[in-house]
């Protein structure tokens, strides 16, 4: 992960315990969950957008082919 050890993550928690304390890690690992998720939740959109088919209005106004008639 990132090129860190068990060591060195262990380390950055033990960091984060000491700066924040224990009643803010709960908080702000939920606030972390909810943007992960929004952030999925707008990736998904943008690619429903562009994998949209096309609107039943373009449908309509698309040019037809002609059909050719012999003579």
């Amino acid at each position: 992960m990132f090129g860190l050890g068990g060591q060195e993550i262990g380390l950055l928690f033990l960091i984060i315990l000491l700066l924040f304390g224990p009643s803010q890690i709960p908080k702000m690992a939920r606030g972390l969950g909810q943007a992960i998720r929004e952030f999925r939740k707008a990736q998904r959109e943008i690619t429903d957008e562009i994998n949209r088919e096309e609107t039943p209005a373009e449908k309509d106004t698309a040019v037809k082919p002609v059909e050719k008639t012999q003579v």
